[in-house]
């Protein structure tokens, strides 16, 4: 087996489309926010993935049927004149070393440069290591036309975050990206790291859906965000109590937070 594999299930062209990267990562957030966006266009599956760069594992369905880890491109047709098409890059990993995420990202890029991917959008997490209420969308972007643009729709340029710069996809598909003369721009939601957060993808889906002129809708999402904003206020309320020297013991209310991770 190669190092990184791609098998195209069709064959496409595209109208100037646009790569829209969001795969595992701090809360979960660009991967949240990619596959809703998927599920929400419709997409159709374009290509797989597979890399001896991702975990030795395979999933093992209800029915008892495995699957390959692997990473998986879609694309979507926009029926506007003149519209832009999409692919999206998901899946169930990155590369799990630096190496890894080279390889797989310069073959992913050089697969999309082919149909004629000029511009990539990177989704993200941007750890603050408490609750969120109200996440603000941080960027990085590949130019200072980029920056101003972004402005416009929301997004936050801090001096001083994401300190240290982008560690992962997000920020590879961006810096890969220019030797393939890819422009493009990283949104990063503000989030706890604690758990997977919708709140977070809500509000990067919700600028980027502005930034290309989407129309999708966000109800099931918001559900999503409106039960972990729950479990959340639970696992605050019982940190205060504890810091308090209050009981947390059997009276008190229990969440089962066994599936957030």
């Amino acid at each position: 087996m190669e190092d990184v594999v791609i098998r195209p299930l069709e064959k496409v062209e595209l109208r100037n489309p646009v790569l829209i990267e969001g795969l595992p990562g701090v809360g979960n957030v660009g991967k949240l926010a990619a596959d809703y966006l998927r599920d929400q266009l419709p997409t159709k599956p374009l290509a797989t993935i597979f890399s001896k760069f991702f975990p030795p594992q395979v999933y093992v369905s209800e029915e008892g049927i495995i699957r390959l880890v692997s990473n998986d491109l879609s694309y979507w047709r926009s029926p506007r004149p003149g519209g832009r098409d999409l692919l999206v890059l998901g899946g169930d990993y990155q590369g799990i070393s630096p190496e890894g995420q080279y390889e797989i990202t310069e073959r992913v890029l050089e697969f999309c440069a082919k149909l004629g991917v000029r511009e990539v959008f990177t989704l993200a997490g941007f750890a603050q290591g408490k609750v969120v209420e109200t996440p603000r969308v941080l960027g990085a972007a590949t130019s200072p036309a980029r920056v101003e643009a972004m402005k416009k729709h929301g997004v936050v340029f801090s001096r001083n975050d994401p300190g240290g710069g982008l560690i992962g996809a997000s920020g590879l598909f961006l810096g890969l990206g220019r030797l393939y003369q890819m422009e493009g721009v990283c949104l990063m939601g503000e989030t706890s790291g604690y758990f997977v957060d919708p709140r977070s993808a809500e509000a990067v889906l919700k600028v980027l859906v502005s930034t290309l002129s989407l129309d999708i809708d966000f109800t099931a999402l918001e559900a999503k965000a409106q039960e972990i904003d729950r479990i959340a206020h639970k696992v605050q309320e019982a940190e205060q109590r504890t810091s308090e020297g209050l009981p947390s013991g059997p009276s008190a209310p229990r969440e089962d937070l066994g599936y957030i991770g």
